[in-house]
């Protein structure tokens, strides 16, 4: 039993493992902190995005948009009625599930594409509300003055928080994961008639988790709102989501350090590439690039098998060919 913990475990670990080891490296450098922070919450989005696709199938383009909700109800209430960040979180954390839930139980019967083009419309619908939100929301000038998290007022501090929660929703993720909900989730993807006939509600089982991930991802609006101090109607678009998407999917949707990976790359090439063109150039050319090389992902993929695979395919071209 405890070796089966240590396992669900290890993920989580092996990030604490990595953050020690390089915290000394960047402690002295706000620029790398700040980067490692914003590392860190794109890591939450994209374990959002494992959750909802990775795990249950759910192919869903509104990660950046259920952060929004997140982002923008704590800064909201803190702004506005000065209440305290805690409660700013309980609102993050709820307020997307309540969203999603109704949301995924019209939409998961849909086929995955017209379920994703659901799921855009509501990064699109959200980003005219905050728009049109006037005072209240901050319409096209945001909101300004977030206050910082009073336990976390330093970027140091900042640093060392995001990477434990990024920590504790693995554990929590992982231990979903290999619970009888979890092995539900996964029969019900991958053969929803068998999961049917096992007594489990496939659309209401696949909407509690897709409301579990929405929960994940407005945690890092919290995060994002708290770590920035602004939220503006272009903080969290439906272009984030996109770049959230490909994180997972480069890095290993189906894993749970594959969109920590993602999140990384991703996020750090971003700031050796000139221009907003370049990116979308580059990320897209390493998008088909794993795709074509990995259909699962780095962390998805296995390498061994693949190049064994690949190797009695070539010896048995050139046999033919002899």
């Amino acid at each position: 039993m405890q070796g089966t913990l240590l396992q669900r475990c290890k993920p989580a670990l092996i990030i604490l493992a990595i953050i020690a080891a390089l915290t000394p490296l960047i402690i002295g450098s706000p620029f790398w902190l700040d980067n490692s922070v914003m590392v860190a919450i794109f890591s939450l989005l994209s374990l959002s995005v494992g959750m909802a696709y990775g795990q249950a199938g759910i192919l869903s383009m509104a990660p950046a948009a259920f952060g929004s909700i997140g982002a923008f109800a704590t800064s909201i209430v803190t702004t506005r009625y000065g209440m305290s960040p805690l409660v700013g979180l309980v609102l993050a954390l709820t307020m997307p599930m309540i969203l999603a839930y109704p949301m995924a139980r019209a939409i998961t019967r849909l086929s995955p594409l017209p379920l994703s083009i659901a799921t855009l419309l509501l990064c699109l619908v959200l980003e005219l509300a905050i728009r049109e939100g006037g005072s209240f929301t901050g319409g096209y000038i945001g909101l300004s003055g977030i206050p910082a998290l009073w336990f976390a007022p330093t970027i140091q501090s900042m640093h060392v928080l995001s990477w434990l929660v990024v920590a504790l929703v693995l554990v929590l993720y992982a231990n979903l994961t290999s619970s009888a909900i979890g092995r539900a989730v996964r029969t019900a993807q991958h053969d929803p008639l068998r999961a049917t006939a096992d007594g489990v509600n496939v659309p209401a089982l696949l909407a509690l988790y897709f409301a579990l991930s929405a929960s994940v991802a407005g945690l890092a609006g919290w995060l994002y709102a708290h770590h920035l101090t602004y939220m503006g109607p272009d903080s969290l678009t439906m272009h984030v989501s996109i770049k959230i998407l490909l994180m997972a999917v480069i890095g290993g949707a189906s894993t749970f350090l594959g969109p920590i990976l993602g999140a990384a790359f991703l996020t750090l090439i971003t700031l050796y590439l000139p221009a907003a063109e370049t990116q979308g150039m580059i990320f897209g050319a390493v998008l088909i690039l794993v795709l074509l090389v990995a259909p699962n992902g780095v962390l998805g993929t296995n390498w061994k098998k693949l190049f064994a695979s690949r190797a009695r395919a070539g010896k048995s071209v050139r046999g033919v060919a002899a």
